[in-house]
């Protein structure tokens, strides 16, 4: 029976952990933030350190350590782990990468540990024995073969009984190696670790890209030990000097270091025996001590829960980006489009609208030289001179209506066009309005035209109502139709657009004299406060429509956003990073309450 957390810590910090997992998955930073690719990355390996190592240690705290051999690329990785074994068991030499496949070595009385899926469920298994069992040299070619059989998604499981209990070896592959591939297995290989055994030369120790990783050790409290291989005679302890600074400086001067003279290999590649003898019984001391392997995988473990914890305060601060990226973009379209609308209504009051088509049909239709002479006259009179002009003529107040409704279809048109390009343009000024962009551009629906004029023709429909519903009271009917429902509706469309202030010279005598004369007839008709009511009411209306249709525009950008829509919430995130690092010790539960083990290796 192994040792483990007691059964209700367990059902705890299997409940947290699994909504981490469930989380991290789900996160995708689909928006090209700044940090999203590293973001993608960061939940990615969380969320496989969590299967890889956090999960499987935890149910079994007695299962054999697993030592990762990792470094830089001509390290003598391959090498060393042939020495330490005593025979060649994975292939090294000059071409590199000489590691493809991951290879874990372990005593064949340990195999159930490895076999299944506890650690590193992702990785397929092979089994291979390459060990001659008359206990002579196995050739390189069969080692070559195994290995270039699997592939890195494989992890070949080889016993071999020079292994000890309680412990197994993993040769990984470069953690700089040229092929992308690699070095991804490499750094989840190295998550999935209870000690590492970090290789590196005396020409290379210093070097950028594994120190990124040690540092990753130190925040893991992660059981270290680093190997200096092919170190020249004479500089032995110089060199150590060099790098126990090093490793002091980034908080892992307690790390053991091993330095392996430079050598030439025998004709099988293998070290002398002796080179690497203090590393050889620095690890039996370690398997040998079954209490001693049980707090280095509390204190690994206690390392990778924190650890886990700072990464999903990360990546809720990732989050955060996609989340303020988002709404950046959202309102870059909204201020667009609030603009364009601006402008259409403007054009509304200015007397724009009452340029050309429209004053002409205007003029056509109640003959404003006549009124314009006749403008002192009583409200009577000039009701009673309107309606001599509005009777009869419906066809004519059809051609003001329809100069009115390609008059503002032109203008709503133009408005959204503009706002469509400002909204393009500033989008694709940073990273993620551009890969939105990309994945289909929005543009202007080809109907476009066609549902203007439809909410146009449904505005002006809305002011016939609104004649017909005012006009329904018996004080009004008579007036009504002596003008005729359509006259009085223009009217009122006229009166809607009456400012001049857009208009220069003849065009606002012309203009104002109009509008002047469409508001004396409602007036005739409704009353002065009726006129007003009615106005505000068939401006609103107006602002509702071109509202309604600039929104629609407006959401062929901002629906693209709704990729964020079932993203975890960066407070949910936040909430559980500080469950993971505010949690008391694995090493304290088991003090206090933990079964102590049955049995022994």
């Amino acid at each position: 029976m192994t040792a483990s957390l007691p059964d209700a810590d367990v059902a705890g910090l299997a409940e947290l952990l699994g909504r981490v997992r469930e989380i991290l998955n789900r996160l995708s930073f689909p928006l090209e933030s700044a940090g999203a690719p590293d973001a993608r990355l960061e939940a990615r390996a969380a969320a496989a350190q969590l299967d890889d190592y956090i999960l499987p240690r935890i149910k079994s705290l007695d299962a054999p350590l697993l030592a990762v051999v990792g470094g830089s690329t001509g390290a003598g990785k391959s090498t060393l782990v042939n020495a330490l074994v005593g025979h060649p068991v994975t292939r090294s030499g000059a071409i590199r990468p000489t590691t493809r496949q991951p290879i874990l070595l372990h005593h064949p009385a340990e195999g159930h540990w490895f076999a299944g899926d506890r650690v590193l469920p992702s990785l397929s298994r092979q089994r291979a024995v390459v060990v001659d069992p008359d206990g002579g040299a196995v050739p390189a070619s069969q080692i070559a073969s195994v290995q270039d059989s699997g592939s890195a998604a494989q992890l070949l499981l080889q016993p071999d009984p020079t292994i000890p209990l309680g412990l197994a070896l993993l040769d990984a592959p470069d953690i700089d190696s040229i092929a992308d591939e690699n070095r991804r297995l490499a750094s989840q290989l190295l998550a999935a670790a209870d000690l590492w055994l970090f290789v590196t030369t005396a020409n290379r120790y210093a070097d950028a890209v594994p120190w990124h990783l040690l540092r990753e050790a130190a925040q893991r409290d992660i059981l270290l030990a680093v190997v200096l291989d092919r170190v020249p005679h004479g500089v032995e302890e110089e060199v150590r000097a060099d790098l126990h600074t090093l490793l002091a400086a980034e908080e892992l001067g307690h790390a053991p270091i091993f330095v392996i003279p430079e050598e030439k290999l025998n004709p099988l590649g293998m070290l002398p025996p002796e080179s690497v003898d203090p590393l050889r019984r620095w690890l039996r001391a370690i398997s040998v001590d079954a209490e001693g392997r049980r707090e280095i995988a509390r204190r690994t473990l206690e390392g990778a829960l924190r650890a886990l914890g700072h990464r999903v305060e990360k990546v809720a601060d990732a989050q955060d980006r996609q989340v303020e990226t988002a709404g950046r973009l959202e309102e870059v379209a909204r201020e667009s489009y609030r603009t364009a609308l601006d402008a259409v209504l403007e054009s509304t009051k200015d007397g724009t609208l009452l340029r050309g088509e429209v004053l002409a049909r205007w003029q056509d239709f109640v003959g404003t030289g006549e009124f314009m002479r006749g403008l002192e006259s009583t409200v009577g009179r000039i009701r009673d001179r309107i309606g001599g002009f509005l009777t009869g003529k419906p066809p004519r107040a059809v051609t003001v209506e329809t100069a009115i409704e390609s008059g503002l279809q032109t203008v709503i048109v133009e408005e959204a066009a503009k706002a469509a390009d400002r909204t393009e343009r500033q989008w694709r000024a940073e990273s993620a309005g551009r890969t939105l962009l990309e994945s289909g551009n929005p543009a202007m629906p080809p109907d476009f035209n066609e549902l203007v004029v439809r909410e146009i023709r449904a505005w002006q429909k809305d002011l016939l109502d609104l004649v017909r519903s005012e006009g329904a009271d018996k004080r009004f009917a008579a007036r009504m139709l002596s003008f005729g429902v359509n006259g009085v509706a223009v009217a009122l469309m006229i009166v809607v657009f009456a400012s001049t202030a857009g208009l220069t010279g003849g065009e606002v005598l012309i203009a104002g004299g109009s509008a002047v004369i469409g508001q004396k007839l409602l007036e005739a008709v409704f009353g002065e406060e009726a006129v007003r009511r009615l106005t505000r009411t068939a401006r609103l209306q107006l602002q509702e429509r071109c509202e309604k249709l600039l929104d629609a525009e407006r959401e062929r950008f901002t629906d693209k956003l709704a990729i964020l829509e079932g993203e975890p919430a960066s407070e949910d995130l936040r909430e559980l990073a500080a469950s993971l690092t505010e949690r008391r010790s694995v090493a304290e539960d088991l003090r206090n309450d933990g079964p102590t083990p049955e049995g022994g290796q």
